[in-house]
């Protein structure tokens, strides 16, 4: 009967549909069954399982109502029609495909208009735990502080005459008491590092005046949409210019005016956005001026003391009410030679004397592919260790570590060391699915893993969430959280984290909202108010809520906020 070319006659087929088995019979039904059973067993792998199971019926209503809200708008907002107009504003013969979870550049403006961005906006985020200070404020803020700010001058190595010298001149931002306003830096004649009075730079610019110019530092400050997009370029060539952008905008925010309004409107922003802490990355070198100076200080303290007066106006304000504080993590630039590394080094363990509360813990950043690994850098390391020791100072590891496509290589070996050396949690960890040992291990050392997918995708490690591994790691059972990494150079233009969770509750399907909330719960049990020695710290984790220390009391009061938040989504979104 299978081998007649032609279909079968409706004899012959009323004959043979009458043998296919109904969903309705015994053996299916038992089949079935089983099915569930076994995707049950596997879902108590999860890290969120205990989460899921302890949701109170008013969070099961909020978990319900966002999963019905994603579903209809994966019908209604990612439509043809959207697909249309995207690929009309791409270049000539490249198209595109829309769907939930698409590349973000791409799909950034259309999600800030869903009801499920309204909703994860207003969600309690917790912690942010992996962040870089130089890229977090948005760039149209803080360009109008710098034009707004008395004496602010720009300085070039190389006149910005041509394209090739505006798209990649070393630009420098500088205070100076008497206004340079000899010279012009967009013509020929600019003599190298000659400073310029920035507002009449500005407005000199050739094309287009003090608009063009703006348009021109945002360019040198961020990976623009092309730049995420067009992915054969690859990712060494993307992480050049990435690096490019941290130059820019460093000598921006290293003026004491400057940088107490950028810090005043990265907790606002922070606030806003759900966000009650936050533990930033924090790579400087000695180049911090104060008001009015022409000379550099030559040491941490005054910008630490400048940190420490901010948050605490800000926490005494009525708009940062509830807000817990900021801590740094320190972050050694990792190709640099081993002077420079130990220098840094040194000076953290300065700063950790001078301001112990601030001082969080110690990192090594910087693309891994380019820069040093954890191996070459252990005697660096380990004398780090030492010297810690020895001033009687306690500063704990969070590496960064598997930020990378490789399998194998020394890069993705970061992450034997990172966990050898006693990192409490992993910056990135993008390789670590590749490695069922190491995921073992860190789940036996309680090792949470800083996941930052946006960045990863628009650094080039990944196509869009829908291939990130963070949904592996989470199914295997790892601790992780959402963090934003460089949202004001990579596209987000603000510091909150409700991009990176929208692309995560959107893009993968088995999530939810109540997966958001225990990523949230994590980011808090994970953080590091305080200081505390490896068994406090391993303590605490372990008990999480159920504990007497700092940890357990902002655990449960994000647990009241996330209670008050998914009332908020039944009554607004529940009828």
């Amino acid at each position: 009967m299978s081998s007649k070319p032609a279909g079968f006659t409706d004899q012959e087929w009323e004959e043979i549909s009458s043998d296919i088995p109904k969903e309705s019979d015994p053996f299916l039904q038992k089949y079935l069954e089983g099915r569930e059973a076994l995707i049950e067993q596997e879902n108590k792998q999860r890290s969120d399982a205990s989460f899921r199971q302890s949701l109170s019926p008013i969070a099961q209503r909020a978990c319900a109502i966002v999963a019905q809200i994603r579903a209809e708008e994966q019908q209604t907002v990612w439509t043809p029609a959207l697909e249309d107009s995207l690929a009309q504003q791409q270049p000539e013969g490249k198209n595109i495909t829309v769907y939930p979870g698409m590349m973000f550049s791409l799909s950034k403006t259309r999600m800030e208009a869903t009801r499920l961005w309204k909703i994860v906006r207003r969600m309690p985020k917790g912690a942010l735990l992996h962040a870089h200070l130089d890229a977090m404020v948005d760039f149209d803020f803080l360009f109008d502080v710098l034009l707004a700010t008395p004496g602010m001058h720009i300085l070039s190595d190389q006149p910005l005459s041509n394209d090739a010298a505006l798209e990649g001149a070393v630009v420098k931002f500088r205070f100076f008491k008497n206004a340079g306003t000899e010279g012009d830096i967009w013509n020929e004649g600019y003599v190298a590092m000659t400073p310029v009075l920035l507002t009449q730079a500005a407005d000199k610019f050739p094309e287009g005046g003090r608009q063009g110019f703006l348009k021109w530092l945002y360019s040198r400050a961020t990976i623009s949409r092309t730049e995420a997009v067009e992915q054969h370029h690859g990712v060494d060539h993307v992480w050049r210019k990435f690096f490019t952008c941290f130059r820019v905008v460093n000598s921006i925010i290293h003026y004491e005016p400057i940088f107490r309004r950028f810090l005043q409107r990265l907790m606002s922003l922070l606030k806003a956005d759900g966000v009650n802490y936050a533990e930033i990355r924090f790579s400087w070198a000695l180049d911090y001026y104060k008001q009015d100076s022409e000379v550099p200080e030559t040491d941490y303290s005054a910008m630490m003391n400048v940190i420490d007066e901010e948050m605490k106006r800000f926490q005494a304000s009525e708009e940062g009410k509830g807000f817990w504080g900021l801590r740094i993590i320190w972050a050694t630039i990792r190709f640099q030679d081993t002077r420079a590394v130990i220098q840094d080094m040194d000076n953290c363990i300065t700063t950790k004397i001078t301001h112990p509360h601030l001082i969080a813990g110690y990192d090594l950043v910087g693309q891994e592919d380019l820069g040093r690994t954890h191996r070459d850098l252990l005697p660096e390391i380990m004398w780090f260790r030492k010297q810690c020791a020895e001033e009687g100072v306690d500063i704990p590891f969070f590496f960064h570590a598997g930020e990378c496509l490789g399998s194998g290589s020394d890069t993705d070996h970061n992450l034997f060391d990172a966990i050898l050396l006693g990192t409490r949690r992993i910056g990135h960890g993008f390789s670590l699915y590749k490695h069922p040992l190491l995921i073992d291990l860190v789940k036996e050392k309680r090792v949470l893993v800083e996941s930052c997918p946006i960045s990863n995708e628009v650094l080039r490690l990944c196509a869009s969430v829908m291939s990130h591994p963070l949904p592996a790691l989470l199914a295997r059972g790892v601790a992780c959280s959402l963090c934003n990494d460089d949202p004001a150079m990579l596209g987000q233009d603000t510091a909150g984290s409700t991009h990176d969770f929208w692309q995560a509750l959107q893009g993968w399907e088995n999530l939810g909202l109540e997966g958001l909330g225990s990523l949230a719960e994590n980011s808090v049990r994970w953080a590091a108010f305080e200081d505390q020695t490896a068994d406090a710290w391993q303590r605490d984790v372990r008990e999480a809520s159920l504990g007497s220390g700092l940890k357990a009391q902002r655990l449960k009061e994000w647990a009241v906020e996330w209670e008050r938040f998914c009332l908020w989504v039944v009554d607004e979104f529940g009828g």
